[in-house]
């Protein structure tokens, strides 16, 4: 198994250089005041400049993505070449996803439609994807067509993932596609996961790196798929098992 270090990475010069001078004077006024209610004026000064525009200067450099760094980035087997040219636009979606437009399941479906066909290895027809679903790389994710992804699903795209046609995955569900060594934690593994087609992936579940969860098959909700699910079954518990055909 290959060993994939964290990268070091940083926002540019200019961009690093008025976070730190932002946060230097916050460290040292938390660190001469130590009570409770001085500490409760700092912070609401803070807020205070933040959400008036005081620190305009600071929020511009903050929505250009050169001047930020997401996890992904720091993978160690992160390709650069696929990566970078994604990187605004997921950065993109995440700030949409954050600002009060967010919410409004129309305008957004469509956005993270218009968006995935430039991020996603493949992007099908009326996928709907809900508020606040995240993903690593994006170029390693294939959504089949009429797939449904609810709200805070993570999709972890490192190693794989592919969600074939007609697959729903419910809200606060979690799909891997990467595993860790027990003792060596830079040692990773990637493995292609697969859902589908027409599969449930239903609340809170979790599907571990390299399962296959048939067509027509159900994971039940808080269920953790650590092997394959047959086609046309319901598998339920942790680790899940069969209970049922369709």
């Amino acid at each position: 198994m290959p060993i994939y270090p964290y990268r070091d990475l940083h926002p540019t010069p200019k961009a690093e250089k008025l976070y730190i001078d932002w946060l230097r004077p916050l460290d040292e006024q938390f660190t001469l005041h130590t009570t409770e209610e001085t500490r409760a004026e700092i912070v609401c000064e803070t807020l205070q400049s933040l959400y008036r525009g005081e620190q305009s200067h600071l929020l511009a450099a903050h929505f250009d993505p050169r001047n930020i760094t997401l996890e992904a980035e720091y993978y160690g087997d992160m390709d650069p070449e696929r990566y970078y040219p994604r990187k605004p636009l997921i950065w993109l979606w995440k700030q949409f996803d954050a600002s009060p437009l967010g919410a409004n399941q129309w305008l957004g479906e469509r956005f993270r439609q218009m968006l995935g066909r430039h991020i996603f290895a493949h992007m099908g027809e009326r996928v709907r994807i809900f508020q606040h679903v995240d993903f690593s790389f994006g170029y390693n994710l294939s959504i089949g067509d009429d797939c449904w992804i609810h709200r805070h699903v993570l999709l972890d795209d490192r190693g794989g993932i592919t969600l074939h046609e007609g697959t729903s995955v419910s809200d606060y569900a979690n799909i891997y596609s990467h595993t860790h060594d027990l003792i060596e934690q830079t040692d990773v593994t990637n493995r292609v996961t697969e859902i589908g087609p027409r599969a449930r992936i239903t609340y809170h579940a979790t599907v571990l790196a390299g399962s296959r969860i048939g067509p027509d098959a159900m994971l039940g909700a808080l269920g953790v798929a650590t092997r394959d699910v047959p086609a046309h079954t319901v598998a339920l518990g942790i680790p899940a098992k069969v209970k049922r055909e369709k």
